[in-house]
């Protein structure tokens, strides 16, 4: 036997089901954290869909099916195929079935190999669904505090929520990382890379206060994964591969992005509006117009262009269907700087956005003006000659703007 081959099957590299597997991996962990069992790890991709281990031993594996259909028999070969005898999968391990959608018959299952499978139980139901699980997986956090005496807002429970799932799809992330950049073999990454039922349990019990910038950005962050997951899994068989790729690669950016840096992108996604939660139909259109620029992005800290007069241009979520609009989104914009000091500096910096959609290009002129403290090269030659330059703003159309970094192009 190979090396490799002492490693189970991996389906890192495998986009189906991985929104739902991430989500259903981690409620079961916070089922037994509820229980009073931290001491164990959770292996992703691996052994099965997820598995848990104790002290290198497997305790039970875990096979998940989202949207496969609503008869038993469209789930026969894989309940079969979890009950296989193989590696650290021997006679008497635990082995469960999850599914996304109800069946008429969930009875348990036993195969050629006389193991048995499961259908895990939520309650008294035996599947969740993807609508469902969110709200499950709430009430074991706040089960699980509320016996630790930890007082929950619901800002706080949703940053938990957030950040937990970040962390179950982050090593999956992680893993596909280091199989394309490290060169480490795709069974043995996804085997051998886990996560610490303590660590689960730590980040549940010690997050620190955090401003609303902080909360906004992380939740910002999960609700980006999430259209993106979305996007992926329903646009997959007619996407073109250059499609495909693009969306992969900001998902994965957005993914590895530490969620203070994100902050940034909450003020220019919709800087005509407060700060505040970013709305589902901007998240759409910004993660749109991406898609349907003729340009890759440039995928450091904030996704953005680069021409070669080293100028930026950042996509954003405005939305200007009339002419008429152009001068209320100026005016918003305007009030914002005024009490934003945040989305001002940025805009020194940012100051060519791209309009999800608009009429025709416009220019936004300001009373401020670029000071010494901004470190840009163009910036410091003019404080250097003492030249003051009033800050103007950019909204561009998409044509615009890609007939611009067409003709003045670069790459970082």
């Amino acid at each position: 036997m190979s090396e490799e081959e002492q490693y189970p099957h991996s389906a890192v590299s495998s986009w189906s089901g991985f929104v739902y597997q991430g989500k259903i991996a981690l409620y079961h962990c916070l089922k037994l954290i509820h229980e009073g069992d931290v001491d164990f790890e959770l292996q992703l991709d691996s052994t099965d869909d997820f598995a848990i281990y104790k002290s290198g031993i497997l305790v039970s594996a875990h096979q998940v099916k989202a949207k496969i259909g609503k008869y038993r028999s469209n789930y026969s070969e894989a309940l079969e195929k979890s009950t296989i005898i193989e590696l650290d999968r021997v006679k008497g391990t635990i082995r469960y079935f999850h599914i996304s959608i109800a069946i008429s018959n969930t009875s348990d299952y036993k195969g050629d190999s006389g193991e048995v499978v499961k259908f895990y139980p939520y309650g008294d139901d035996k599947h969740c669904s993807l609508g469902s699980i969110e709200e499950l997986t709430k009430s074991l956090i706040a089960k699980i505090c509320k016996i630790k005496a930890i007082n929950l807002s619901e800002k706080l429970l949703n940053l938990n929520y957030c950040l937990l799932s970040e962390k179950i799809s982050s090593k999956a992330i992680e893993i596909h990382k280091m199989i394309q950049m490290d060169g480490d073999t795709e069974r043995r990454a996804a085997y051998s890379n886990r996560i610490m039922g303590q660590n689960i349990f730590d980040d549940i019990i010690n997050n620190n206060p955090y401003n609303d910038a902080d909360y906004y950005a992380v939740d910002l962050k999960s609700r980006l994964h999430a259209h993106l997951e979305d996007r992926l899994e329903q646009s997959l068989p007619g996407m073109t591969d250059a499609g495909y790729e693009r969306a992969r690669n900001l998902y994965e950016h957005i993914r590895v992005t530490q969620a203070n840096e994100l902050k940034c992108l909450c003020q220019l996604m919709k800087p005509s509006e407060r700060f505040t939660l970013i709305q589902r139909a901007d998240i759409r259109k910004y993660t749109g117009l991406i898609q349907e620029l003729g340009i890759e992005p440039i995928l450091i800290r904030l996704p953005h262009y680069l021409c070669k007069n080293h100028k930026f241009y950042i996509p954003t979520a405005l939305d200007l269907p009339e002419i008429e609009e152009n001068s209320y989104c100026a005016s918003d914009i305007r009030s914002e700087m005024s009490s934003n000091d945040d989305l001002l500096e940025l805009l020194f910096e940012y100051n060519n956005l791209i309009a999800y959609r608009a009429k025709e290009s416009f220019m936004i002129e300001t009373k401020y003006t670029v000071s010494s403290e901004f470190s840009g090269q163009d910036t410091q030659e003019q404080a250097d000659s003492h030249i003051i330059k009033k800050l103007c703003i950019s909204i561009l159309t998409k044509e615009e703007a890609e007939a611009r970094l067409n003709d003045h192009c670069t790459h970082r």
